[in-house]
This record gives C-alpha cells, sequence and structure tokens, in this order.
C-alpha cells in the first residue's frame, strides 16, 4: 500500500480548516494537519511574491489521490493552488494500515 503525504498551502487558516475537514470528510484524506505561520516567496504572472500562508499537511493513499485532487481542486482558494504529493519510504505499519482504511472508497 502506498501511502502519500500530500502538501498544500492556504491563505488562512480557515480556508485549510474547510478544506481539511472535506477531505476526511470525503474518505479522500486519513488525516490533515494544519501548519500556521509558513512565510511563502515565489514567482507569481512574472513578479516575486511574498505571503503569509498556512500549510495543509495530508494523509492519504495512492489509491485515493485522485479524489483527493478533484475535491482539493473544487475547495481551494487559489486560482493555481500547491498540489505537491510525496510517497513515503516507510512508517509504522499500524499507521499505514489505518491510513490505508480510512481512505478506502468504500469508507466514504
Amino acid at each position: 500500500m502506498a501511502v502519500l503525504i500530500v502538501f498544500s498551502t492556504f491563505p488562512d487558516t480557515a480556508s485549510a480548516r474547510k478544506a481539511a475537514g472535506r477531505l476526511v470528510e470525503e474518505g479522500a484524506a486519513a488525516c490533515a494537519s494544519i501548519l500556521p505561520g509558513v512565510s511563502s516567496i515565489y514567482r507569481w504572472q512574472g513578479k516575486i511574491e511574498e505571503s503569509s500562508e498556512v500549510l495543509l499537511m495530508i494523509k492519504t493513499t495512492q489509491d485515493a489521490y485522485t479524489r483527493l485532487e478533484s475535491s482539493l481542486m473544487g475547495c481551494h482558494p487559489y486560482e493555481l493552488p500547491e498540489i505537491l504529493a510525496v510517497r513515503t519510504e516507510a512508517g509504522l505499519p499500524g499507521y499505514l494500515e489505518w491510513v490505508a482504511e480510512a481512505t478506502a472508497h468504500n469508507n466514504k
């Protein structure tokens, strides 16, 4: 079972919390951790920008990723949201099993 950690930044805690709740409620994510106080510097439409953001760290599986991405795109306030998935190399077996069970399609 391939467990993924998906990173997505939001403009504020309220929008990150709303997205996290939706993803977990729909079974697209087992858990989403909200990390406030992220400073992002990036190039957007030809200009260097700097923003204070909130990072959402989402735990899901490869099988649930398409559902997660679609749901996140539907509720994200950014025109082009950051959605980056990283495959885990290892983890506590019981935790990995819990992520898989929590995101099983029939668990919605």
